[in-house]
């Protein structure tokens, strides 16, 4: 299964930090077109793989009107993320179901993760007990996982630059062989907007 974390598109609470340039609507319409991309290349690579659907995980507002749209338009699953810090919510995807099963998650600020990364990511876990896209910032993108690993997500400082080593070091420990595809980057500061720019056009960071 591939899934996804994704925040409601409310202005003045999606993707803050481009607040002062493309103002709270701006920023939070262009977090709907991030969002809207990743689900595309998800279900692609879903679709290539003969995976079931893809599974959604909401936050900030679960019933907002945009998740109905992404799940008729995509024929996904939705879910509301639960309660706790980003390691808590990611460990409770890796929880659901039980039972072991190749998983693949990701957020949708990485405007480079494409189907075919995707598909990449998946083969990967094949011969790997995880794999991740590790981000440029020093944290990653998506993260991959045969079984369930609750230790890959205590004590992290989410949202630093160390994530990605503390990760390769709780892999370690594990005794676990991962696979690193690839390295990409999150939209997140107004300085990243020139590389959307590059690769939606001229109109990718318009309001």
């Amino acid at each position: 299964m591939i899934q996804l974390f994704a925040k409601a598109p409310l202005p003045g609470q999606a993707k803050t930090r481009l607040i002062p340039v493309l103002g709270a609507e701006g920023a939070a319409a262009l977090h709907r077109r991030l969002v809207w991309r990743a689900l595309t290349q998800a279900c692609e690579a879903s679709a290539q793989l003969g995976l079931g659907p893809v599974r959604l995980w909401t936050a900030l507002d679960h019933r907002h009107p945009f998740f109905g749209e992404c799940r008729r338009a995509f024929d996904i699953e939705l879910r509301p993320q639960p309660a706790g810090d980003l390691g808590a919510r990611m460990a409770a995807a890796f929880a659901v179901p039980s039972r072991p099963a190749p998983r693949l998650l990701m957020g949708c600020d990485c405007p480079v993760i494409t189907s075919a990364l995707l598909v990449a990511c998946w083969e990967a876990l094949a011969e790997r007990d995880a794999v991740l896209l590790p981000a440029e910032d020093g944290g990653y993108g998506l993260i991959g996982l045969w079984r369930r690993a609750p230790s890959l997500f205590r004590d992290i400082a989410w949202g630093g630059d160390t994530v990605m080593t503390a990760t390769r070091t709780a892999l370690t420990g594990l005794g676990w062989c991962w696979a690193e595809p690839a390295t990409v980057w999150d939209l997140d500061r107004p300085e990243d907007l020139p590389r959307l720019e590059a690769l939606w056009g001229p109109a990718a960071g318009a309001p």
